[in-house]
């Protein structure tokens, strides 16, 4: 076991403050922040809270983190990363960022399977509510859970695990914050890689439809962005060097090679963006569509997520885009991603290979809060087999506004 750095001690604090989410359009409706930097400390402000919810990273649009009791902050753990190179795992606390887990790893000649389009977001957060990359044969950043720690509301530790834990297991991975607040999450490492990323821009919609297997098939990790109205899309291929793809090609189905690094959003700068044009670099620095060291925009920006059975893929698409010219004036950029079947019973991608339709829109909450039924009704006919928590009979984990949400354990 290599240990990195091992948890402090100190006592939990209560700050006076009054905390919103990332983008701003909520606030929460406590001021009492709690701060726990062990999980003994954990254990105590459980015991002594009669009830509270746990904060990640507050990328999260809507109110299933929120609390009128209190708020601890899982930002507060102490960092800690534990790899285990027999067992090929390494163990985290639930605060930590992918980002700052990453380049650890990295450092050490390891990799994770997969990241999401942000490094900025928390491991547990991500891990409890779905958040997911990119690309046809892999799973939801969950997928990667070998094991988990949680403080139940009894303030007891529960250890549960993949090889031994079953049923409970599956069902507690992705918790949505229901059974209580992880403090230490074990993942599947593998070693380091190297990966290019190339976009292709301005390819024609009909056909990124028409030639979704192909596309999808031609890259480990691939993203098609759209606003839908214009009728086209760009494509951004992630590939691992060394492996055959397509990102060699001047031309794919009608787009043409980005010749400069180039933002989801047009005519916002790519500073903020990973490297493109195909040049090699590590892994994390290539999965993310965006870089660790720069906030990835204002951040006032609204989000709302859709999945679909993968088979849906081309009709789910040109339902969307029969509402192209009504949802533009309201639309950032939409993007669109695979992601690989599981058995994780809250996940997104839950006993089917999916797709994810993923909206980020203007902060107009009024108008965005009309579309979205709109927006469901045309999507409606595709089936979400055992859905659990969906708003209506399509996509699951679907709440208004949710994309990478925070650690949100309700106690």
């Amino acid at each position: 076991m290599i240990r990195l750095s091992e948890p402090a001690s100190h006592q939990p604090t209560v700050t006076p403050a009054r905390p919103h989410n990332w983008a701003g359009n909520v606030e929460y409706s406590t001021a009492t922040l709690l701060d726990a930097h062990t999980v003994q400390q954990v254990c105590d402000v459980v015991r002594a809270q009669p009830q509270l919810t746990t904060l990640g990273t507050r990328h999260c649009f809507n109110r299933i983190a929120d609390s009128r009791h209190a708020l601890l902050r899982s930002d507060s753990f102490a960092e800690s990363i534990g790899i285990d190179p027999v067992a090929r795992t390494v163990t985290v606390n639930a605060g930590i960022t992918y980002g700052r887990l990453a380049s650890a790893l990295d450092a050490q000649g390891y990799a994770l399977h997969n990241l999401a389009s942000l490094p900025h977001i928390s491991v547990a957060g991500s891990c409890a509510t779905g958040t997911h990359g990119s690309g046809e044969d892999n799973g939801t950043l969950s997928s990667a859970v070998a094991a988990l720690d949680l403080v139940t509301a009894s303030g007891d530790l529960l250890h549960l695990s993949r090889a031994q834990s079953g049923d409970d297991f599956r069902g507690a991975v992705v918790g949505l914050g229901a059974l209580g607040v992880v403090v230490r999450i074990t993942l599947d490492i593998e070693p380091r890689y190297d990966m290019r990323q190339s976009v292709y821009v301005d390819m024609p919609l009909h056909a990124a439809r028409d030639h979704f297997d192909e596309i999808q098939a031609s890259a480990y990790s691939v993203s098609l962005f759209t606003d839908w109205h214009s009728k086209r899309c760009n494509a951004w291929l992630k590939t691992r060097v060394g492996e055959v793809a397509n990102t060699d090609v001047a031309i794919l189905f009608g787009a043409a090679r980005a010749s400069h690094d180039v933002h989801p959003i047009a005519d916002v700068s790519a500073e903020h963006c990973t490297a493109q044009c195909g040049v090699a670099g590590p892994w994390h620095e290539r999965l993310p569509h965006f870089r660790l060291n720069f906030t990835p925009g204002s951040g006032k920006e609204l989000q709302s997520e859709y999945f679909v059975p993968r088979h849906h893929a081309r009709e789910a698409m040109l339902a969307v885009e029969r509402l192209g010219a009504q949802i533009a004036p309201y639309l950032l950029i939409s993007e669109i991603r695979t992601i690989a079947a599981d058995d994780l019973w809250l996940s997104p991608a839950y006993g089917r290979p999916t797709v994810a339709l993923h909206f980020t829109w203007t902060p107009d909450g009024n108008a965005v809060g009309q579309l979205l039924p709109v927006l469901e009704c045309e999507l409606a006919p595709f089936d979400a087999e055992g859905g659990v928590v969906n708003r209506s009979d399509i996509a699951r984990v679907d709440f208004l506004y949710v994309d990478e949400t925070d650690l949100c354990h309700n106690l």
